[in-house]
């Protein structure tokens, strides 16, 4: 702890004392000032702290900081000629310009308590209740009129779970999907009825921080409209709601025969009132049994039904919702969407998300989940290859993940802001597939508009372009991209003119790329300038463990693409998905996972055994044994070499090509495993032929 002398007890002065005297690495030994009555002085006395009107006599080595805060130039002088060696002196001016922002900051949070102050005097004044929590449904704020309304004070409300004190409270759900839900109806527990809108609060960051509710008692205005209104009013009023609305709307009473129908209706089904109104609630249906029958008789809403109605066979989505007043059920309304509609508008949609996806990378490493050893390891390689310039060649099965690969490694890079253009060399004719990634000049083709085209790696100077699928391409093309590797320039088609260009190379492949050039169907010395950094991604059964990670991520996927609320899957389905080969890998899980949440009632949030469809078994493998070698294949060396290659295919086969556990079995480190299955070019295709 330092020993602090403090001459002057001014206004800098006691500014230094009300610092010092917080902190626990220095202490404050004595405060001098010639007047006895000066600010610092009382201070420092109330704080039990030394007081004196000469400091020279206070000047000793136990000293290791003297503050001048007298401001005077000639006591600053006299007290470093007269300090010993180690003590350090301090001018005055430091001591003004420290006092200076303790007066601006308590001005500052004075202000800042003023602002406070008026908004919560502001949110304790309005009428409407108003309840805030955090992401976890903690509650973190209410006012007056929320106290007033829920008849709960606020010491039991703040620091406690929404739903402990409002059971049920909507907002957990709120923060769950990440939905505002407006003008909502509620009846709380002590009878009082509410409308309330409920909104998610969402940083610039996209990242969850709470949720609060706004809502307003309805109790005396609902009680006078049910005491004094007349009810041919109200269901003039609703008909008139009905009728003026653009969604298809179908009403029916509790024994399922037709009450109402809106003009959207007829223009979907092209049936009139006089086909549906007294009718049974089948009489529209062409394919598909009622839904209006099934709510009646389950009391449950039922959504996303599809089915076929009217003469012509419309296609529809329906959704139907049951009346229930006073505890019975007095009938049943139904929504219908054209699903033509729909389709067009999907279609316009994945349009969209396509020219987003070709020309940007929407992924990050925090996408990819998994924390098993051999994702780990591809992992760590990728962000390795994310910081280098170096060409990277992704190589796994169909459906690992790949392409996720190729978007982390382009965002993690300094290219992140430039564009990334990805390629299925598969997808696209040789011929179409040169003109989009080289273009072409003016002359080259008829329809080619003035000044050529511009291809994608010129599109994408300064960024990455990924190219999956690269065994695809033809032997020609081949050329032209080692062209592109090596000299960093390219020709467009009808051209002779060289273009530079700056762009990272991203590429993917499954297939066996060494075999390949053995039947002569890809350039070796393309290989090698592609090999260069190698990220082999593990296929789903070598990391089976990770699917208690990649299920729950999964699932949140697939109920923002299906607006669905499942929560998780249970012990005895995961088991079983635990046994499966996972032939798809994560493409196939997410299938699975798919179909499983679309034949689940709406009201299910968890994946049961049941729900998963049935899955082909995995196949057997068979191991070769009693395997012998030839003595005069060559010398030693090569014989261990051979040995060692058949035994680890073997290994590999047995642990149903998984890299952990083959290496645990071999008693080598798994980067060694993966040095060796390269430099013996062991994949998953090489061992069936083998075997």
């Amino acid at each position: 702890m330092k020993r602090v002398l403090i001459v002057g007890a001014g206004k800098g002065g006691n500014a230094l004392i009300q610092i010092l005297s917080e902190t626990n690495r220095m202490k404050i030994v004595g405060v001098i000032d010639t007047k006895s009555n000066a600010k610092g002085i009382e201070l420092a006395k109330k704080l039990g702290i030394h007081t004196d009107t000469e400091w020279k006599k206070w000047i000793n080595d136990e000293l290791d900081i003297i503050i001048e805060a007298t401001g005077k130039e000639s006591v600053l002088q006299e007290i470093v000629k007269a300090r010993s060696r180690k003590t350090v002196v301090i001018p005055g001016s430091v001591a003004y310009i420290i006092a200076e922002l303790i007066e601006e900051k308590e001005s500052l949070l004075e202000l800042l308590k003023l602002e406070m102050t008026n908004q919560e005097l502001i949110l304790n004044n309005i009428r409407d209740g108003m309840i805030v929590v955090n992401e976890k449904g903690i509650v973190q704020f209410i006012n007056k009129s929320a106290e007033r309304i829920v008849g709960v004070s606020k010491p039991k409300f703040i620091n406690r779970p929404v739903q402990e004190v409002i059971e049920n409270s909507r907002l957990p759900y709120t923060l769950q999907s990440r939905r505002k839900e407006i003008n909502q109806k509620l009846v709380l527990e002590n009878d009082k009825k509410i409308i309330t809108t409920r909104i998610p609060i969402i940083n610039a960051d996209d990242q969850l921080i709470g949720a609060f509710a706004v809502f307003k008692d309805i109790t005396e205005v609902v009680n006078l409209a049910e005491e004094n209104t007349d009810l041919k009013e109200i269901k003039i009023m609703l008909e008139a709601i009905i009728e003026s609305s653009d969604e298809a709307i179908t009403v029916v009473d509790e024994n399922g025969e037709g009450l109402m129908i809106n003009p959207a209706y007829t223009k979907i089904t092209g049936l009139s009132k006089s086909d549906i109104i007294g009718q049974p609630a089948t009489v529209d249906i062409s394919e598909g049994e009622s839904m209006h029958m099934k709510v009646l008789q389950t009391r449950r809403p039922v959504r996303g039904v599809r089915m076929k109605v009217g003469s012509s066979k419309k296609d529809v989505i329906v959704n139907v919702a049951p009346v229930i007043v006073d505890g019975k059920i007095k009938g049943s309304v139904g929504v219908l969407h054209d699903v033509s509609e729909i389709k067009s508008l999907t279609t316009e949609l994945k349009r969209a998300r396509q020219i987003i996806r070709n020309l940007e990378a929407k992924y990050t490493f925090d996408d990819i989940v998994g924390s098993s050893p051999e994702m780990r390891l591809a992992l760590e390689q990728a962000k390795v290859g994310a910081k280098t310039p170096a060409t990277v060649l992704l190589r796994g099965e169909s459906g690992t993940g790949k392409e996720l690969f190729a978007h982390a490694i382009h965002n993690e890079s300094d290219r992140k802001h430039n564009k990334f253009i990805r390629v299925n060399c598969a997808a696209i004719d040789e011929a179409v597939l040169e003109v989009e990634l080289f273009g072409c000049e003016e002359s080259a083709f008829s329809e080619t508009k003035r000044g050529g085209k511009i291809g994608l790696f010129e599109e994408a100077n300064m960024g990455s372009v990924f190219l999956d699928e690269i065994s695809e391409l033809t032997l020609p093309l081949q050329a032209k991209l080692l062209r592109v590797l090596q000299e960093k320039e390219i020709v467009r088609v009808g051209g002779s003119e060289p273009i530079g260009i700056n762009v990272r190379v991203i590429t993917a492949t499954n297939a066996n790329l060494e075999k390949a050039i053995m039947n002569k169907t890809f350039r070796e010395d393309l290989y090698y300038r592609l090999n260069r950094l190698p990220i082999f991604i593990p296929s789903l059964k070598e990391r089976i463990e990770d699917l208690t990670e990649l299920i729950p991520h999964l699932i949140r996927k697939i109920n923002q693409d299906y607006g669905r609320s499942v929560r998780e899957i249970n012990q005895e389905a995961l088991r079983f998905l635990r046994t499966y080969h996972w032939a798809g890998n994560v493409r196939e899980l997410e299938n699975v996972l798919g179909r499983a949440m679309i034949y689940m009632d709406t009201n299910e949030e968890v994946i049961k055994l049941r729900h998963i469809p049935s899955l082909t078994p995995e196949k057997a493998v068979y191991i070769q044994d009693n395997e012998r070698f030839d003595i005069n294949q060559g010398t030693l060396q090569d014989a261990v070499e051979s040995f060692e290659e058949t035994y680890i295919k073997q290994t590999y086969q047995a642990n149903h090509y998984n890299k952990t556990k083959t290496a645990k079995a071999l008693d080598i480190s798994i980067r060694n495993l993966y040095y060796k299955m390269d430099k013996y070019r062991i994949e998953k295709a090489n061992i069936e032929d083998f075997s």
